[in-house]
């Protein structure tokens, strides 16, 4: 997928993965701007307690970085929004800063799914997909994990083109 060009980390995106990609980044805007609800688990993941064994010392550091670190992670989101067009496919090349954008975005749209999907450290995601397609392969949870993996798979990918 990614691929190193001199400085940058270059991508080509087919029309379905464009779209998929759009959504999950505005499913994390949305998620960071309207629903934004501090009983929701995924926001809960994005936003952990940093004391959790002191509820009003994790309170008082949260009062304090919350606002930047949603703001930076709406920023992230947008700045893979910013680089995909409304519709129809596209080249992608991402600079350092951007594709560190990206691996940030994408690593919170897999948080936030993985707990909408409920799977944990040590969760055989091949055998969570053959599970949900013997079950039905028109369901959602099929797509919402093949989208899982993909956004695993693009987050290895850039990775590995930002390291060569």
């Amino acid at each position: 997928m990614f691929r190193r060009d001199g400085s940058h980390c270059v991508a080509l995106f087919a029309p379905d993965e464009v779209k998929v990609l759009r959504k999950v980044a505005s499913e994390v805007v949305g998620l960071l701007t309207e629903g934004f609800d501090h009983d929701d688990p995924v926001v809960g993941r994005l936003f952990p307690d940093v004391y959790p064994d002191r509820p009003a010392e994790s309170d008082e550091y949260r009062r304090y970085t919350e606002g930047d670190l949603k703001t930076a992670k709406i920023d992230q989101a947008g700045a893979v929004l910013a680089a995909l067009p409304s519709s129809g496919g596209c080249e992608v090349r991402l600079d350092a800063e951007s594709a560190e954008a990206w691996l940030r975005a994408l690593n919170d749209a897999r948080l936030a799914l993985g707990i909408r999907l409920e799977i944990e450290d040590g969760t055989d995601l091949e055998a969570e997909l053959d599970k949900a397609v013997l079950q039905d392969p028109t369901s959602s949870r099929v797509f919402q994990l093949s989208v899982y993996a993909y956004l695993g798979y693009l987050q290895e990918s850039l990775l590995d083109a930002l390291v060569r």
